[in-house]
């Protein structure tokens, strides 16, 4: 099978890029040049409406959700409901993070409820079982996890996140800087280091990296290069275990490349609001602009219960300087197993973060419903308003809940409604002259 990046490289514009390149409002050829550089990938869905979707350079920021069981808390009709919900609630990308009960079943079912592009963590499978058959993680079986990759690409996963990027030489960076703040919050990279001291041995998906590659480029699977040592804590961001894992991922990233096999970085984390933008850069500038993908990120660490709007600054600020995907960060982050209501919020949260971002980041093309939206604000058409949301039910309900008495503005302000009075005084003031539409400079419509 040729993947999407071999294809573009050969100068084909598949129908996959021209549908991204529509939605996007770019040209076909474009997104084909991009993909062929690394700096777009192209994502589906292998079920239902096969939903394509494009990451990377020049592209709207995307956000993921992440669904799945725990050893705590396993309910496979539970799991169903949440990538519902995370479709329903905007997210352009799932990933099906189970670490119990039947893991095959969850996944295969998980793929079949949505037509989003669904991604997965194959260490977790690998570790479960390992524990099942053996009660001891460090006697995962190296080529029962190759296997695994390939069964997991073969029902239909569409992006994976691999941790290649931890070998000997980032542990013992790890050790050397005398360990952290916010110790190892990665539950497959810090599985894989454990493996890795127990067996005294390389990492297997380094040391076979060629590999993994060639397993993903047969489904056009795109490789997610895992950061098992994020920081979990601001004041562990940058640090050099860190640092020597991104390094080794952007080159890992431009490996990939040369093999036919869409791949994309992931960044962390915990990271305070000054070094996003430096972190950004790194990535950017060590991989060939390669796709960035960023949990969060948290610039604070003292958030729990509300690190939805922790990771919304983080996020926001990310997709601004370059970020491509951001996965969400719901309420339950750091104190529980997410619920369907959390995943909407995480999932309605990030979107709105990440749009703020792409108005700075696309501005002539991400701004232009804000700017629609003003102008229809302004003119009191609350239906063409309602168009231009990134959440229209939810603003409806509240306005509907709360209507003005006048049944004109809102019951914000009332009879002192700006909005309101503004176009009583200029109406009179302008008698009979054309209303300019926009500040000088923007123009008229």
């Amino acid at each position: 099978m040729k993947t999407q990046l071999m294809q573009a490289q050969a100068g084909v514009v598949t129908p996959e890029m021209a549908h991204v390149a529509e939605e996007e409002g770019l040209s076909p050829e474009l997104v084909r040049d991009r993909v062929a550089a690394g700096q777009i990938v192209i994502g589906r869905g292998r079920f239902n409406d096969r939903r394509i979707v494009g990451i990377g350079k020049g592209l709207r920021t995307k956000v993921n959700a992440s669904i799945g069981t725990s050893s705590d808390i396993c309910d496979l009709e539970h799991e169903r409901r949440k990538a519902r919900v995370a479709e329903e609630a905007g997210a352009d990308t799932l990933m099906e993070l189970s670490a119990a009960g039947d893991l095959d079943l969850i996944r295969r079912t998980v793929l079949r409820e949505v037509s989003l592009p669904v991604g997965n963590v194959p260490l977790y499978q690998a570790f479960c079982e390992a524990i099942q058959r053996h009660r001891d993680p460090s006697r995962m079986d190296p080529e029962a996890l190759f296997d695994l990759i390939e069964r997991q690409c073969e029902d239909g996963i569409a992006f994976m996140a691999i941790h290649c990027g931890i070998n000997r030489f980032t542990i013992e960076r790890l050790e050397r800087q005398g360990y952290r703040y916010g110790g190892l919050c990665s539950k497959g990279g810090t599985l894989m280091i454990q493996w890795m001291l127990k067996n005294n041995k390389e990492n297997p998906l380094y040391e076979q990296f060629d590999w993994v590659c060639d397993i993903l480029k047969k489904t056009d699977t795109i490789l997610s290069l895992g950061n098992g040592i994020r920081a979990g804590a601001i004041h562990d961001s940058l640090d050099r275990a860190q640092m020597a894992e991104l390094i080794l991922n952007c080159e890992l990233a431009e490996r990939a490349r040369e093999r036919g096999c869409q791949a994309m970085v992931e960044g962390p984390g915990h990271v305070p609001l000054d070094e996003i933008e430096a972190n950004i850069l790194l990535q950017k500038k060590m991989s060939s602009e390669a796709p960035y993908y960023m949990l969060g990120p948290l610039p604070t660490d003292v958030g729990a219960g509300w690190d939805h709007v922790t990771a919304a600054v983080g996020a926001a600020q990310s997709s601004m300087h370059g970020a491509d995907l951001i996965c969400y960060i719901t309420p339950a982050e750091h104190l529980a197993l997410p619920d369907e209501a959390d995943v909407a919020v995480g999932v309605k949260t990030a979107r709105l973060a990440a749009h703020i971002g792409d108005v700075v980041k696309l501005r002539g093309r991400a701004d232009r419903a804000d700017m629609q939206l003003s102008k229809d604000r302004r003119d009191f058409r609350w239906g063409d308003q309602f168009r231009n949301l990134l959440f229209p039910e939810d603003a409806r309900r509240i306005l509907e809940s709360r209507k003005s008495v006048s049944g004109k503005g809102c019951s914000m302000c009332g009879e002192l409604c700006a909005l309101k009075n503004a176009e009583t005084t200029l109406n009179r003031h302008l008698k009979g002259e054309k209303r300019n539409t926009a500040p000088a400079g923007v123009g008229t419509d």
